[in-house]
């Protein structure tokens, strides 16, 4: 062959070759423009200009070479673009990355110390862009420890703990604009490790904390995904990996999805393999704190349930499906710090947020790791478990439980602290079912206790024939001896006369030493009510005085004095004392104590600054204060707190006197139920009681307690009712009308809903403010209340619900004193009876 036509086809092959051979590395000597770029030796990534969507600009950065369209998952200059293509990527004099435009601006740089001016850029076949220092070939930066939007196989998201290095990812702004988004993923290494997302400022969702299933070693949660979980001294990171064949990456979108994604080769489409937040218990505390958030496939189900021992902060938001407010615990006034308190275990969740968690020594069995909890009365829960076989350790929560939800992959065990009524509930829960042997010798030891009743009652029946012989006036002084108890408290003596259906004697002695009772001395309320100085006097009532009075220690405190010339006011007293010392519920008013010195008996309550519920809704100016909203969660307080009384309380109390001037205002406008000097016990299965002696407030009575003297639970109810539409109307039940002067205020209301305009009622005061179907619910609910039989009415329990839920009322039926009694009729309805026919008991001149 002619070798002049050998050496032709030579010199083409070798001015061809640099275009047709992948090129993966950029030396000093060389640059990179628009329409040029850098290629991974296997093919899998490039480096160059780009513009993403419809966007003009120039940016330099990485993408997948293999992948149909252009996906990007590197930006050197997100925030800088180039307005042109004159962008030009070289390495400088001081061996550094730097990018520019045609004005010779700098965009972007690596900016880092070189040693010596000689270093090469790679991009290398996982994506990661290295510059390499020339001379030790020591890699001096990577793209991988400046990670944009997108997370692939090898490259860590985390903090290195040496260096203080914080590898995260940003969203983009937009699909047009990859500068710096709203949304960014990082690792929380605080308390236990966590992946958290932020939106701005705001965490909008988080994993769950550390350890999850995989940990250091490796963990296969498909047939090719692998992911690690790096915590210790040095460094705190994730990453994953795949198989080398399938194209993955993790990446945050700009609507704050974080999602894994495959390449399919087959319909050329990224296919999610997951994402997060993608259910309503993912976004971060969806049920607030204390609330557990329950994912289930029924949209129409409300999610959001309460942790035990807990309930809803808010019921009205409750209802109205918002659990973002969060729970409260249930017994605010019972202490949980040595006083009887445990755990309850709740299974399969994803565990609360860690960020005031703790973890503690290792090898550290499960029940000391409760013990070490119990031990401090901060410590809220904690969770026991074994982490990659390397022994038990325990992680504890100090404070707020927050964004608890169940999970079906990350199933944590955790045991919520509880006080003691809420522990012994949950207790006679788990013992609910007994195996046939503790069945077997129940049934014996029933027999056993049967027969020794048998035997028992008989030796009564003796007892009882002998005593029938006793002469009348020992018999007489033995029933004085019964009915007159002394006691003793302080070296004070005081006497009681007990009455029928009331409290003994001893039941106060026996109260006098509950743990939250205190007794104090007469010369301490007398300086704290300043000798109880008119000044300091809240209201007269038949039974005594009420003063506002400061403690020594700043406390300020409501003093109710008996009267001495009052006998009632010594059964009274009683009752207040044996009743409100057992009872604890944040819509009740707190007993603090009471004094009993010579001829003086008081009690001393927790103050109350706002007054009663009256004072506000009965008058024109200051009911606008309370509008719709603030009236509903009234309703509903007032409601969970005479459930309390009714069946969640250890005794059953029937109030007997609820009315507008019994329910006192805190600080916080909360309601708080008081005044249970006429209130009764109902022991075991008793559901109705009757006295000769009515004693309550006219309008607030219900038929069968006024003209029978019965009274139960439903006695309450009514009374509720007719508080229910005075708190709607701002108007009391015993008003005139000019339409029709003799209707009370019930049978104004029901004739309006027999008329369809029951809105008409509403306080002019809240018109802007309402929800109509709430106001129109709670309407037919104070009509199903005051009904005129006591069987048709709801219990405190179903009016609950009802406000709580929007589930079908029944239809109200005649309620009962439609038209006002005549006052002259009222000493007819029982000969032994008496009435307040005022609106109140007590005339108030001040809040107490």
């Amino acid at each position: 062959m002619d070798p002049e036509t050998m050496v032709m086809p030579l010199i083409l092959i070798v001015l061809f070759f640099p275009f047709c051979t992948s090129v993966d590395t950029l030396t000093p000597n060389q640059s990179i423009k628009d329409g040029q770029s850098l290629i991974s030796n296997k093919n899998n990534f490039a480096l160059g200009f780009f513009s993403p969507g419809n966007s003009s600009y120039q940016y330099l950065g990485i993408w997948f070479v293999k992948v149909a369209y252009q996906t990007i998952v590197w930006v050197a200059n997100r925030n800088d673009p180039i307005i042109d293509s004159s962008g030009v990527l070289s390495i400088n004099q001081y061996g550094n990355l730097v990018l520019h435009d045609s004005s010779n601006r700098l965009l972007w740089s690596t900016n880092v110390s070189v040693q010596g001016t000689t270093s090469v850029a790679q991009l290398q076949d996982s994506g990661n862009l290295v510059l390499v220092q020339g001379n030790n070939k020591k890699v001096i930066w990577q793209s991988f420890d400046h990670p944009t939007d997108t997370l692939l196989p090898g490259m860590r998201l985390g903090l290195n703990r040496m260096t203080g290095l914080d590898r995260f990812l940003t969203s983009w702004k937009s699909q047009d604009d990859p500068g710096t988004g709203d949304y960014f993923c990082k690792i929380n290494p605080t308390g236990s490790p966590q992946v958290v997302l932020y939106k701005g400022s705001t965490l909008y969702w988080r994993s769950a904390p550390w350890p999850w299933p995989t940990s250091l070693s490796a963990a296969t949660s498909s047939s090719s995904f692998k992911y690690y979980f790096v915590n210790n001294e040095d460094e705190v990171s994730y990453y994953f990996f795949d198989d080398p064949s399938i194209i993955s990456k993790e990446v945050v979108g700009n609507s704050g999805l974080i999602q894994k994604l495959m390449w399919n080769d087959g319909d050329l489409q990224w296919k999610e393999f997951w994402s997060a937040p993608k259910y309503r218990c993912d976004n971060y505390r969806h049920c607030g704190a204390y609330g557990k958030c329950e994912s289930d496939d029924n949209v129409n189900k409300f999610e959001c349930t309460c942790l035990p021992g807990y309930e809803p902060k808010s019921w009205k938001n409750w209802y109205h499906r918002d659990g973002s407010g969060g729970c409260v615990r249930k017994q605010l006034g019972l202490s949980m710090c040595g006083n009887g308190e445990g755990f309850v275990k709740v299974e399969r969740l994803k565990g609360p947020d860690s960020f005031n968690a703790v973890w503690m020594d290792m090898s550290m069995s499960s029940s000391e790791c409760e013990q070490a909890c119990l031990r401090n009365c901060s410590c809220t829960a904690f969770i026991s478990m074994n982490i990659d076989g390397k022994g038990t350790r325990c992680l504890a929560w100090y404070g707020e439980l927050v964004d608890v939800s169940e999970n079906s992959y990350v199933r944590w065990d955790l045991n919520v602290r509880v006080d003691a009524t809420e522990l012994a509930t949950y207790t006679r829960k788990s013992n609910g079912f007994l195996g046939h042997k503790r069945q077997r010798a129940i049934t014996i030891i029933s027999l056993m206790v049967t027969l020794f009743l048998v035997c028992l009652i008989g030796y009564i029946c003796l007892m009882k024939k002998k005593r029938r012989k006793t002469s009348p006036s020992k018999k007489k002084e033995e029933e004085e001896n019964k009915r007159t108890v002394k006691r003793k408290l302080h070296n004070q003596s005081l006497y009681f006369t007990g009455a029928v259906g009331y409290l003994e004697g001893n039941e106060l002695e026996e109260n006098s030493r509950h743990p939250d009772l205190l007794i104090f001395d007469l010369s301490c309320i007398v300086a704290a009510t300043d000798n109880f100085s008119p000044i300091n006097k809240l209201g007269q009532g038949g039974f005594g005085s009420v003063f506002k009075g400061q403690l020594s220690n700043g406390q300020q405190v409501a003093v109710k004095r008996l009267s001495n010339s009052s006998g009632q006011g010594i059964e009274e007293f009683k009752n207040e004392v044996m009743l409100i010392a057992k009872l604890q519920h944040r819509n009740l008013v707190k007993l603090f104590g009471c004094c009993i010195q010579g001829e003086e008996k008081m009690l001393i309550y927790e103050y109350m600054p706002n007054k009663s519920l009256d004072f506000f809704i009965f008058d024109h100016t200051r009911s606008s204060l309370l509008n719709w909203g603030k009236r509903l969660e009234i309703i509903i307080g007032i409601t969970r707190g005479i459930l309390y009384l009714h069946q969640d309380s250890r005794l059953r109390i029937i109030h007997r006197d609820l009315k507008t001037s019994n329910v006192l205002l805190d600080g916080e406008m909360n309601p708080r139920i008081s005044d249970f000097g006429i209130a009764r016990i109902f022991k075991g299965d008793q559901i109705q009681d009757k006295t000769t002696r009515v004693i309550g407030t006219y309008g607030y009575m219900s038929p069968e307690y006024v003209i029978f003297g019965k009274f139960s639970t439903k006695s309450d109810v009514f009374s509720f009712g007719v508080m229910l539409l005075e708190i709607i109307s701002g108007k009391k039940n015993n008003i005139s009308y000019q339409t029709h002067p003799s209707l009370t205020l019930i049978g104004h209301v029901w004739e309006l809903w027999t008329e369809d305009r029951a809105l008409d009622i509403v306080d002019s005061s809240i018109t802007e403010s309402f929800v109509s179907h709430e106001v129109l619910r709670c309407i037919q609910i104070g009509l199903l209340c005051v009904q005129e039989d006591a069987t048709d009415r709801p219990t405190m329990l179903a009016i609950l619900l009802m406000l709580s839920c929007e589930t079908t009322l029944p239809s109200p039926n005649q309620p009962a004193f439609v038209f006002k009694r005549p006052t002259k009729d009222l000493g007819s309805v029982t000969g032994k009876g008496f009435y307040s026919i005022n609106d109140v008991t007590i005339t108030k001149f001040e809040a107490r």
